[in-house]
């Protein structure tokens, strides 16, 4: 199921099949580096069917895979997760080194976003960035989302950021 395109990329459900992909993508220590830590095949084919099982209980909830238009290359992950301890979301990537500085990050952020509004009563998304991650903050930053503090995550301290319904940016996207 494909959740929403972007102009160059396309965000869809992983599935079983994506294993290589997703843990290609996990196991990789630079694109792990303000995330969590890196997981070992045994625990990526886990964590794969973990999420897998969250499509069974919500519809636009959990990690989904982002493959390029143009080439059909799996170039990350983005997702919409519970922001711990609360009833709010917050949208998440990680992209692989070799696309790093596209404009994926913002791309898929922007387009997230209006997903999310068009898709949800929510008055607001929430987005969560180690506080050392100035290329996370700075995406955030230039897709309208304004620092609201620090939040503590599975007992990390992290920068928190919020974007409301009425500063979303307003990109046209395709849903399926």
């Amino acid at each position: 199921m494909t959740l929403f395109e972007t102009d160059r990329l396309i965000v869809r459900r992983f599935t079983s099949d994506d294993a290589e992909w997703f843990f290609l993508l996990n196991s990789d220590a630079r694109v792990m580096q303000f995330i969590r830590p890196v997981k070992n095949r045994e625990e990526c084919d886990a964590f794969l069917a973990e999420n897998l099982n969250f499509y069974l209980d919500t519809s636009s909830l959990g990690r989904f895979a982002v493959v390029e238009k143009a080439t059909g290359n799996f170039v990350g992950t983005f997702s919409f997760l519970y922001l711990s301890g609360e009833a709010d979301f917050h949208l998440g990537y990680a992209l692989l080194p070799p696309v790093w500085g596209k404009g994926f990050a913002t791309e898929l952020v922007r387009f997230g976003i209006t997903y999310f509004f068009s898709h949800n009563h929510k008055k607001e998304v929430f987005a969560i960035t180690d506080t050392e991650n100035t290329a996370s903050r700075n995406v955030l930053l230039k897709s309208g989302f304004q620092k609201k503090g620090q939040t503590l995550e599975h007992g990390q301290t992290l920068d928190l950021f919020v974007i409301s319904r009425e500063a979303s940016p307003g990109h046209s996207i395709v849903s399926k």
